[in-house]
This record gives C-alpha cells, sequence and structure tokens, in this order.
C-alpha cells in the first residue's frame, strides 16, 4: 500500500466494459432506450439510466408476436406428467395472471411471495408480477412454519402463492398448511393464491382463493376484451424485479433486490457468451436459486430459446431420471451444481453394472457447473462420460449481490463475456504473488450489481464496497492456476455456500448452542469425498448430554437446525469433543475442526481436545 491508497484502489477502472456491455444492451427490447450505458456512483454506479423496459415482454409477449408456436417451457413433474406451453401460451397465462392480480388491489412495488415448486404456474407467476411492476420473491418450499414466517415477514409480502401439497421423492409435502401455519402468526399478507398440484385436502380461509378459479374469466379473448388494464407496467432499468434472502448477517435478516433492466442484461450476455450451447437449455437446480432463475429462465426466454423445468429431484423414481429426461426433451446444454454432477456420476459407475443402463444423450452439448467449486474427477467424467460422447464443460462462479453467474472458466465466447477486472489481494490489500492465495475482487462496474437492500446495509457495504473504495471486494478466497483460471477456496466471513444455496455458519452456530444438552458449539465447513461441501458441527455437550445416547443427541441437534433454518443448513457431520481449550484461537480451531480426518457417516464421531491439537499442528 503506498499514499494511503491500496494497490488495487489504484488500478480499479472507473468504466465499465462497454465494449461487451453495448451489444447486449442494443438487443433488449426497450420501450424507451436508456440515455447512456452507465453513470459513475455509488458502489457500481447506475446502469442505464433514462432506460424502461418490462421482464415479461422482453422475456415473453416480445417472442409471441414473432414465433408464437415456438416453444418456451418444456416441463416434467416428479410423477411422469408432462406439459408443454409455446410462447403466444405463455404469454397468454402471464397476461391473464396480471389482470388477476391487478383485480385483487397488487400494483408497482408490491411484494408477491412465490412458495411454489418448480412448475409452470412458478413461471407463469414470476411474470405476472413483472408485467405489473411487482416485486417477486421465490421462498423454498422445505421451509418449516416458523422458518417461513419469518422469511415472509422479512421481504414484507402482500400476497402469497402456495400449493395444496408439492411432490418431493415421492411423497407429498404439505406446503398450504405449512403455509397456513406460517400466516397465523404474521399479519400483512391480504390474499393467498393456491394451485392445485396433488389433489390433497386441504384447510380454506378469508383471502384463499384457488389458482385456477381466479383466471376464469380473465383471460384475454374469453369474457372480455384487452383493456388499458393488460398493458405492461412502463418501468425504469433499475426498477426491482425480485428481491433475494441471503444469509443472515448479525442474527437480522437481509434481503437484496435486482433491477429489472440488470437482470435482463447479466442474463443475456451470460446465456450468449457463457452458457448455452443449442437452444433448449435445462437448469438441474432448487427453483428457490437466484442462479437457477437467472440461468434456467430468464437466460433461454430473453434470448427467445426453450427453458426445461423438472419438478422433482433427478434421483425419483431411478437414478436414471436425468438422462431420461435429457434424452426426452433434447436438452443441448446442462446447468447444475458438483453436488448434483457428483452424484449422477456416482449413480452411472451403478447403473452400468446393473439392469438399467443409463444411455447415450445425442444432443447435449454442454454442461455449466455453479454454486461451488467443481473438484477435477467430476469435471473429467461429465466431459467424457455423462452424455455418452464429448462436451464442453464449464465451472461457473457467481453472487447474488451481482445478480447471478459472472464469471466462467470455459465460456462460450470469451471475447463477448464483460470483463470484471478480477483481481486476486492479500489481507494488506496489495495484489497476491501468483499461486498465493487472495481475496477476490472486481476491479471494473457489473451490469447485475443489486439496487437495493433491505436489512443491515453497512454488513453488505462494509463486506463488498468500504474496504477497497472503488473495487467490489468477494468475500471468496481462491488461488490464481497456471491456466489463468482460478481455484476457489473458501469465504473470508462465516458464510458458506451449500448445493447453490448460502448459510450462515454463526445462525447454524447459534441454533445449536440453544440447545439445553450443548455447552458449547463451533460450526466449519468440511469436504466430502461425495457431497463436496458440507457443514459440520463440533459440540461439547453438558453433563446431560453426555449421559444421553449420541445417536438421539445428534438427530434432535439436527432436527433443530433443520426447523429453525431449513435442511441445507442441517450439519451433515457432528463432532462430540470433550472440551474446548484456550490453546487456539477462533481461527485455529475451525482449521482443526476442518481438517482433522474422521470417518465418513451419518453417526457422531468422538473427538478429544488433545486429538485437535495434533490436526492443528498438522496444519501448519
Amino acid at each position: 500500500m503506498a499514499d494511503g491508497i491500496p494497490e488495487v484502489g489504484r488500478r480499479a477502472s472507473a468504466e465499465p466494459d462497454a465494449a461487451a456491455w453495448e451489444p447486449v444492451v442494443a438487443a433488449l427490447p426497450w420501450s424507451r432506450p436508456p440515455d447512456r450505458l452507465w453513470d459513475d456512483g455509488p458502489r457500481h454506479g447506475t446502469w442505464f439510466p433514462g432506460g424502461r423496459i418490462n421482464a415479461a415482454t422482453a422475456c415473453i409477449s416480445d417472442h409471441a408476436r414473432r414465433t408464437p408456436e415456438h416453444v418456451a417451457l418444456l416441463w416434467e413433474g416428479e410423477p411422469g406428467d408432462r406439459r408443454e406451453l409455446t410462447y403466444a401460451a405463455l404469454d397468454a397465462d402471464v397476461t391473464a395472471l396480471a389482470r388477476a392480480l391487478r383485480g385483487l388491489g397488487l400494483g408497482v412495488g408490491d411484494v408477491v411471495a412465490l412458495h411454489l415448486g418448480w412448475m409452470p404456474e412458478t413461471v407463469v407467476a414470476m411474470f405476472a408480477c413483472a408485467r405489473i411492476g411487482a416485486v417477486f420473491a421465490v421462498v423454498p418450499t422445505p421451509l418449516p412454519p416458523e422458518a417461513l414466517a419469518d422469511r415472509l415477514r422479512a421481504i414484507g409480502a402482500r400476497l402469497l402463492f402456495t400449493q395444496d401439497g408439492a411432490w418431493r421423492r415421492g411423497t407429498v409435502l404439505p406446503l398450504k398448511a405449512r403455509a397456513d401455519e406460517a400466516l397465523s402468526a404474521l399479519g400483512g399478507i391480504e390474499h393467498t393464491i393456491v394451485v392445485r398440484r396433488t389433489g390433497i385436502d386441504v384447510g380454506w380461509y378469508e383471502g384463499d382463493r384457488w389458482y385456477h378459479d381466479l383466471l376464469v374469466g380473465v383471460r384475454p379473448g374469453l369474457r372480455r376484451e384487452p383493456s388499458e388494464a393488460d398493458t405492461p407496467a412502463d418501468l425504469p432499468a433499475d426498477h426491482p424485479l425480485q428481491v433475494v434472502s441471503l444469509a443472515n448477517r448479525r442474527g437480522q435478516p437481509l434481503t437484496v433486490a435486482l433491477g429489472t433492466g440488470h437482470t435482463l442484461a447479466i442474463a443475456r450476455a451470460l446465456h450468449h457468451a457463457g452458457i448455452a450451447d443449442g437452444s433448449i437449455l435445462w437448469c438441474a437446480g432448487e427453483n428457490s436459486w437466484l442462479g437457477t432463475q437467472v440461468h434456467g429462465v430468464y437466460g433461454p426466454l430473453v434470448a427467445g430459446h426453450t427453458a426445461v423445468l423438472y419438478e422433482g429431484t433427478v434421483d425419483v423414481p431411478t437414478h436414471a431420471r436425468a438422462w431420461e429426461l435429457m434424452r426426452r426433451h433434447g436438452v443441448t446444454t446442462l446447468v447444475t451444481t458438483p453436488s448434483v454432477l457428483r452424484a449422477m456420476r456416482s449413480w452411472s459407475f451403478e447403473l452400468a453394472i446393473g439392469d438399467e443402463p443409463i444411455g447415450a444423450v445425442p444432443q447435449l452439448r454442454r454442461v455449466v457447473a455453479f454454486g461451488e467449486p467443481m473438484d477435477a474427477e467430476v469435471r473429467e467424467w461429465a466431459a467424457t462420460g455423462l452424455a455418452g460422447h464429448p462436451v464442453s464443460v464449464a465451472d461457473g462462479w457467481g453472487q447474488v449481490e451481482l445478480g447471478g453467474i459472472v464469471l466462467l472458466d470455459n465460456p462460450i465466447d470469451a471475447s463477448a463475456m464483460p470483463d470484471l477486472g478480477r483481481v486476486l489481494v492479500d489481507r494488506s490489500g496489495e495484489v497476491a504473488p501468483d499461486g498465493m492465495p487472495g481475496e477476490l475482487v472486481l476491479t471494473r462496474p457489473w451490469a447485475g450489481t443489486l439496487v437495493g437492500v433491505s436489512g443491515p446495509r453497512e454488513t453488505l457495504d462494509d463486506a463488498h464496497w468500504s474496504r477497497l473504495p472503488g473495487s467490489y471486494t468477494t468475500g471468496d478466497v481462491a488461488r490464481s492456476e497456471p491456466d489463468g483460471g482460478l481455484e476457489f477456496l473458501g469465504r473470508t466471513d462465516e458464510v458458506t455456500s451449500v448445493s447453490g444455496q448460502l448459510v450462515s455458519l454463526s445462525e447454524v452456530r447459534d441454533v445449536l448452542l440453544e440447545h439445553p444438552f450443548v455447552a458449547a458449539a463451533d460450526v466449519v465447513e468440511r469436504r466430502d469425498q461425495l457431497r463436496g461441501r458440507v457443514i459440520a458441527a463440533a459440540v461439547v455437550l453438558t453433563a446431560d448430554g453426555v449421559s444421553a445416547d449420541p445417536t438421539l443427541v445428534a438427530r434432535d441437534l439436527g432436527r433443530s437446525v433443520r426447523e429453525s433454518l431449513g435442511g441445507l443448513a442441517r450439519p451433515r457431520v457432528l463432532l462430540l469433543v470433550d472440551r474446548f481449550g484456550d490453546e487456539l484461537r477462533g481461527v485455529e480451531r475451525r482449521r482443526a475442526l476442518a481438517g482433522i480426518p474422521v470417518p465418513e457417516g451419518p453417526e457422531p464421531r468422538r473427538v478429544t481436545w488433545e486429538q485437535l491439537l495434533v490436526a492443528a499442528d498438522h496444519l501448519t
């Protein structure tokens, strides 16, 4: 550091990569084109000033006018039912639902929560909200009622979409019942729209409406002609399209808003230059993940391509389901997490020696992984063994705050990928030497950056913009590889990515400490050979806990975390430690907990403090 200015601050570019962004902006169907690409200002500046656009028009209506019979969505349910929606049919459904939402009093700026599985109705609801200028949030279906109530309260929703039940691994999750329980402790939700999916009986309360009943009589051309009320809202580029919840900071919920023009720009840029080879893309990920929404829906649709949606998990009813689905729908690009690819790799070995060979996927050309680092073995298998022929493979990195995937180590067209000005820096802010770990810093503005924050804003500013003025600090630690790629090593804070979702390790620790059997606790990220990154908890038990059955204690602790924070936050490894001594500081202790060798498996493992000290010595 010289003259009090960090090296990266001196290197930071004041301008975005205009050569890459301007063709993207020109390709979007603006109702009013932007006056300029970008204005300098706080965070990543102001993008597309003066521009006005509607996501429903850009992704659906524009294509419905030009190519009405082209297929927009190919959907398959877990039980095997299938639906196909052309752009014309999708546009009609979105227009009808938008009219119904306006009839319920919803309009520009109102927040709508989508507590739905991955169905065509979910996509229709997303774009119906966009059409009227409402802001939506996709809420994970596995959330227990208390966590669901907290999420709805944090986003300030006026209306909730849910469904009677959702298929999950051959069973039905009672979504409507969970939603009713959550709403009993919550005010502000004026209407609940229920999609009939499984046919199970549900309770019915004032304000509840069936999705299909709501649309009767409001479809354009049936009982009334389209009116001025059907006109899409004319929205500025930075109008929030959706809000996304991050892992809590300092014990408070934190939600970020992503702009309409910003999200469409990153979706189109990454789809064409980075991700998609061919015109049929399947993003095999949870629909509550931003990456699934941006790159699995917005990207294909803004390009006029076809998006494949699958309701269930890829191992139901058999481990061959993913291959069957890709062949059936002619998937050309598969986007998923390394965890899913790792599981598919193990299944392929099982199926190869069984009676159910997976067979080739002739149309598949490309596989893109995101959400967590992809190890070399999984990458090699995805490139050579997944489809029965060679395919190109890319590993993607991104953040919710940046709108999705922003970096790919093997993009479709590297020359068209917008440059982020990436740099690795050490703790002093100086550029890290080649091959040495450093925090990833972005020195050029990025179009997809968030446009609003709800919650402890200062923690986000401290994490990303305040530490190195003029640059965006990501909180991700990486090391440069000889080929120019990045090997991601972890985080600088107590947040980790599990199957593409951010989980706060401090929140998990707080839940564990509330348990009457726990005297002390720590939570770390460990690497698992099969599942990749997993959350591991180390606890020191009270006298009552020590005398209890350790397996039952482990189950109860896991249940407590799942009920408070959701299933992804549940520790997959539990270490029972006899004590926490003073010989190791917090960071040193966590490194030892993450690196100490223990047998894999669901059973709790007993570890002594002396063993942790030995592990710490081996790591130094």
